[in-house]
């Protein structure tokens, strides 16, 4: 009877995860959707530790040890809510990166604990039968292990460069070596499912991919790390997956078809929304150079404008557009843009968002920013959309965005971003960009637009900057 009753739970978490994610697709339902999902994983997990059976020598067992797996339950809840709590926005995609991780690291860690497993029941000299029989498990264990190993590497790579611990590092060759890393692993992979008492190579692999995880990200640019992300948490995802067929586990099955299929569709999307190829992306080639070609310096002369003339261009205008970008997540000034927007509106003014798919670190990292802002979801404009409006649009102000608005993209053969789709705020009537200085942005390489006939700077802390307008333009 309790079979069926844990056959429920696993069914109510897998109908559970498929709602939440299909309600994250909208900032309105988003916050619902995850508890949503939460909810259906509390319940495969109680059910699992209440319900779940096996049979050993005729005697029917329950798991056990239920000390350590509530303080184990109680201590990662402690810690993941205080994280959640206290983690800014813009440190977000350096938590993603690391709960990742550890999502890849337990896989690896289904894998090894399994194949000792496997290898205690196969003895010291197992028959031919006992290894044919053994070789399906073998093959998704160390699928697991590979996937884990370098989702794990990968991503604490990932989280160190986000945070600014690691550095990128790249030399020549490096992609021929991370192929042959990768090809040993495979067929030390193979060669140890065929000979699966061979369980030392076991550590092997666990090393080759290790490593491979970590020069897979070491070179990669800072402003290519939205894709890196993605790819490494549809890892995870595809690591999960393995330990559910390992477990004959719907629930952990489903979970990680959704979170690797997901990712995977994200990762080709990013890629797209940055014209990188996904060949490029397995290799680990792609942005590696984009900071050694940044350019030589300025481009010309920029012109400044002052807070009160700023209020009285978009006090005046019939259409703005606001392109949010990192600059405003650092300042933590989503809530003082929201009341710029709403000043605006109320004067006349029609207010938009313009939305590039990989503005910020991660993806959708303004959708979320904007939405804790309570900005409403229907004037936030995809790329495409916004593209569309521009022409149309009397001020755009651009609050610390860089390379998604850089026309180096299009017009510059030589830039390590040309041929990424951008937001055509050129073709506004007038430009006005906030920025702390001139420095160059994420990618390291300057922005023309700034040196445009129709652009002006307006310098400072976006928040500061931002109140400074709401109070200017109440006044106009």
């Amino acid at each position: 009877m309790s079979q069926h009753i844990l056959t429920i739970c696993y069914l109510i978490g897998s109908i559970t995860f498929i709602i939440g994610l299909k309600m994250l697709s909208n900032p309105a339902s988003a916050r619902k959707g995850n508890l949503i999902a939460a909810a259906g994983m509390s319940i495969a997990i109680l059910g699992t530790i209440f319900l779940f059976t096996y049979d050993e020598n005729g005697t029917v067992h329950h798991l056990g040890n239920y000390i350590w797996i509530f303080a184990a339950l109680l201590i990662g809840s402690i810690i993941g809510t205080l994280s959640a709590k206290k983690v800014q926005m813009t440190a977000m995609p350096e938590m993603v990166s690391l709960f990742n991780g550890m999502g890849g690291a337990c896989a690896a860690l289904i894998s090894i604990v399994e194949f000792n497993h496997l290898s205690k029941s196969l003895g010291a000299s197992p028959t031919t039968e006992m290894i044919h029989h053994a070789q399906p498990t073998t093959l998704i264990i160390v699928l697991g292990l590979i996937i884990g190993s370098v989702s794990f590497a990968g991503s604490m790579i990932a989280w160190g460069k986000l945070n600014g611990k690691v550095k990128d590092f790249s030399f020549t060759g490096q992609n021929i070596l991370n192929i042959i890393v990768l090809a040993s692993a495979l067929a030390t992979a193979v060669y140890l499912i065929f000979n699966p008492q061979q369980h030392s190579l076991l550590y092997v692999i666990l090393g080759l991919s290790v490593f491979y995880g970590v020069f897979f990200v070491m070179p990669i640019g800072g402003a290519d790390m939205p894709v890196v992300i993605s790819l490494l948490n549809s890892f995870t995802g595809v690591a999960a997956a393995c330990g559910g067929f390992l477990y004959d586990n719907k629930v952990m099955l489903t979970g990680g078809i959704l979170v690797g299929a997901a990712g995977t569709l994200l990762t080709i999307l990013m890629c797209k929304a940055m014209n990188r190829s996904l060949k490029n992306v397995l290799i680990g080639s792609f942005g590696a150079n984009a900071k050694s070609t940044s350019a030589a310096g300025i481009q010309g002369d920029h012109k400044e404008i002052s807070l009160s003339d700023a209020a009285m261009v978009m006090s005046y205008a019939n259409k703005v557009l606001i392109v949010p970008g990192y600059g405003l997540a650092v300042a933590q000034a989503q809530h003082t843009c929201h009341e710029l927007e709403k000043i605006l509106t109320d004067k006349g003014v029609e207010v938009k968002y313009a939305i590039h798919p990989v503005a910020g670190r991660m993806p959708g990292h303004m959708n979320v920013l904007l939405a804790e802002a309570d900005v409403s979801y229907d004037i936030l404009l995809e790329m495409e959309q916004a593209n569309d409006e521009f022409a149309t649009t009397d001020v755009v102000l651009i609050l610390g965005a860089n390379d998604v608005v850089n026309p180096a993209a299009k017009s510059d053969p030589a830039s390590p971003i040309y041929g990424m789709p951008i937001l055509d705020v050129q073709l506004a009537k007038t430009v006005i960009v906030n920025k702390r200085s001139m420095k160059p942005g994420y990618a390291g390489i300057e922005n023309e637009l700034f040196f445009k006939p129709k652009t002006s700077m307006l310098f400072g802390d976006a928040k500061k900057v931002l109140q400074d307008l709401c109070a200017e333009i109440k006044n106009a």
